[in-house]
C-alpha cells in the first residue's frame, strides 16, 4: 500500500505583505490593556492626560484642543483610551468619538473620527473621520457642532 502525504497547504497571506506594523500591534496591545481596565473609570480621564502628555508636538496641541472642545460640548462623555488614543464614550461605555495622533501610525495628518454610536446620520451617506492639520477657530466651531449633534 503506497503511503499518502498531506497536501502542502498554500499560503494564503502574500509574501509582500508582513502582517501587521509595528505600530498597529502596539495599538493593539494597548486595547488589550485597556479592556482589562476598563472597570476602574475612575483613571479613565487621567490615562487619556497621560496619553495626550506622551504626545510629540503638533498632535499634542491637538488632542489637548480636542480634548477641551469634547468636555466643553459633551460633558455626558467619558474620556477614555481606544487604542492607546483619546476617545469619548456614552453613558454605556460605546465609544462615540476619537482623537488619533499622526505621529501614531506615522501619517501625515492626525484624525478625528466617530463610531456608530454617534447620532451623524444624514441620509444614505456621512462623514466619519476627518483630518486635522491644525485647529483655527472655524474648526474647533465645526467640531462643537459636530459632537452635539453626535450625542443629541
Amino acid at each position: 500500500m503506497v503511503e499518502r502525504k498531506p497536501a502542502k497547504r498554500a499560503n494564503t497571506i502574500s509574501k509582500a505583505s508582513k502582517g501587521f506594523t509595528a505600530e498597529e500591534r502596539a495599538a493593539m496591545k494597548e486595547r488589550a490593556k485597556e479592556l482589562k481596565a476598563e472597570a476602574d473609570k475612575a483613571d479613565w480621564e487621567k490615562d487619556v492626560l497621560a496619553k495626550i502628555a506622551e504626545m510629540p508636538e503638533p498632535d499634542r496641541a491637538l488632542a489637548e484642543k480636542i480634548h477641551a472642545i469634547v468636555k466643553a460640548n459633551a460633558p455626558a462623555l467619558s474620556p477614555k483610551t481606544w487604542y492607546g488614543m483619546p476617545a469619548y464614550a456614552n453613558k454605556e461605555g460605546k465609544v462615540v468619538c476619537f482623537f488619533t495622533a499622526a505621529a501614531k501610525f506615522k501619517s501625515r495628518y492626525a484624525t478625528f473620527g466617530f463610531e456608530e454610536a454617534a447620532n451623524l446620520d444624514e441620509g444614505a451617506m456621512w462623514p466619519v473621520s476627518f483630518a486635522l492639520k491644525k485647529l483655527a477657530p472655524a474648526e474647533e466651531k465645526r467640531i462643537a457642532a459636530l459632537i452635539k449633534k453626535a450625542v443629541s
